[in-house]
C-alpha cells in the first residue's frame, strides 16, 4: 500500500475547500485488511483537517476507486465551503 499523501486544492489566492488522500492498494489485498485501510484513511483525513483548522464535521466525504491493473487507487475526498455546496448541487442533479 502507497500513501501519496493529502492535497489541499483551492483557486489561486482562495482558501483550500477540498482535500484529497489517495492510496494504492493491490486487488488481492483482503476485505479485512482493505476495510481497515479505508477506516485508517478517514481517520487521518479528519486529523489532518483540524491541523489545517477545519472542522471535520462542517466536511461532506466521497471515495473514489480507479482501476490500475493489478492494484486499485482509492481516494478519499473532503469537501467544505463552496466545493461542498458544488459537490451537493451536483449530486441533486444528477438524482433528478
Amino acid at each position: 500500500m502507497s500513501l501519496t499523501g493529502l492535497h489541499l486544492t483551492a483557486q489561486p489566492m482562495a482558501k483550500p475547500t477540498q482535500a484529497h488522500i489517495t492510496k494504492s492498494i493491490p486487488k488481492s489485498q483482503s476485505e479485512f485488511l482493505k476495510d481497515r485501510t479505508l477506516k485508517q484513511t478517514e481517520y487521518y483525513m479528519g486529523a489532518k483537517l483540524i491541523e489545517v483548522g477545519i472542522n471535520p464535521k462542517v466536511a461532506i466525504y466521497r471515495w473514489t476507486v480507479e482501476d490500475k491493473g493489478s492494484r486499485e487507487e482509492w481516494t478519499y475526498s473532503a469537501y467544505w465551503g463552496e466545493s461542498r455546496d458544488k459537490v451537493e448541487a451536483e449530486e441533486k442533479h444528477q438524482a433528478e
